[in-house]
């Protein structure tokens, strides 16, 4: 239906092209020896038949050139609309409105420059063509690339206009998950109780940094990276919280962590972590910060002095004689009399728990009358 549309539009336009080309041509025609015999001339209202014949030659050579170009032209709209489509999908909104902002205030300047060449000789009505171009894509330039620092002032605007604690506003945003936070576990337990809203954000980077751990050679880095996609996979298929996954990255950046300090501030989002230093780092920046271990401060710990733990010695510690394991959840375990278990599954008798906003570590002790397996 719009080949169908099109195709008319463009004969259409070629029929009168031929006409309005016809109309010019018609008095040179008239002024000839041969159009200008009184048989060319007759008519009535001004209307000659040299005219009506100039004028329909026109239209039916218009006709003839446009059903044979119009199939062509449509071919070359159809893939000059979706190059434009390419292009602008590729293009962020924010960056699409700050290019068209840089775009215009371009323009503005060179227009006014242009003012004070309009009368130099010869080149006076070029120049502000010339500084068009050049002052247009460089507004264009200028404005995309000031976008992350637009986000900053907008969010420490915003964030500056509530006052009041109580009536800080997160936006619909979400809260975003770090990469020690996944690894860890926990967050899905969390889901699963309702205490916490979502949606829940994996950035992009975030995953690429997961797989890089699961594709660790170290075991320990490997299994962990493994464990946090299994979380991930998890809490999706089973739809305990709605997670998303998003592709907005900043490129500037190098870091993971400074990225999602970045990514916190653009959309006012919470940020989930159990990293201390990007806890402070983040707060220090007015991104908002859950932390999970004030979380499991709070709360009773998960194992109590006394209680029996089985667990895999993997390494020596660095007191004499002492072993370390790990929880799934990566948590340390410093077992007193371990090192002669290094490799061994063993049940181990808890001590002591240390926890921090920096993390949690159990300190325990093996007895060899307990066996291992």
């Amino acid at each position: 239906m719009i080949e169908k549309l099109l195709r008319f539009l463009f004969i259409g336009l070629f029929i009168i092209l031929g006409v309005v080309l016809a109309n010019q041509l018609h008095p040179y025609l008239a002024d000839s020896a041969f159009f200008g015999i009184a048989f060319w001339q007759w008519g009535v209202f001004g209307v000659t038949l040299l005219w009506l014949c100039t004028i329909l030659l026109g239209a039916f050579l218009g006709y003839v050139v446009g059903s044979v170009a119009a199939p062509y032209l449509f071919r070359k709209l159809r893939a000059f609309t979706a190059w434009g489509e390419r292009t602008i999908t590729g293009i962020s909104s924010l960056d699409l409105i700050l290019g068209i902002v840089g775009l215009f205030i371009g323009l503005i300047i060179a227009n006014l420059l242009g003012l004070a060449f309009n009368n130099l000789p010869l080149i006076g009505p070029y120049i502000p063509i010339v500084l068009s171009i050049v002052l247009g894509y460089t507004g264009i330039y200028l404005a995309i690339g000031q976008k992350n620092q637009l986000s900053t002032i907008i969010a420490n605007w915003r964030q500056g206009r509530e006052k009041e604690p109580k009536e800080t506003k997160l936006g619909p945003y979400g809260k975003i998950l770090d990469t020690s936070v996944i690894i860890d576990g926990r967050i899905a337990d969390i889901a699963k109780t309702g205490f916490l809203e979502g949606p829940l954000i994996v950035p992009v980077f975030v995953l690429e940094e997961l797989q890089y751990i699961a594709d660790s050679s170290d075991v320990l880095k490997r299994n962990r990276g493994r464990r946090g996609l299994d979380i991930l996979n998890e809490m999706q298929k089973r739809k305990i919280i709605d997670v998303k996954i998003v592709t907005e990255d900043f490129d500037e950046q190098s870091e993971v962590d400074a990225k999602l300090v970045q990514l916190g501030l653009a959309h006012q989002a919470t940020v989930i972590t159990n990293d201390y230093n990007l806890n402070k780092v983040a707060e220090l920046q007015g991104v908002h910060v859950l932390n999970i271990n004030d979380l499991a401060n709070a709360v009773k710990p998960v194992v109590i002095p006394g209680e029996q733990l089985l667990v895999q010695i993997v390494k020596q510690g660095k007191e004499e004689g002492q072993g370390v394991a790990y929880l799934d959840d990566g948590t340390m375990i410093v077992i007193e009399n371990g090192k002669s278990q290094i490799g061994n599954n063993v049940f181990v008798v808890v001590t002591s728990v240390l926890q921090t906003s920096a993390g949690k570590m159990i300190f325990a002790r093996y007895e060899a009358q307990q066996g291992g397996s």
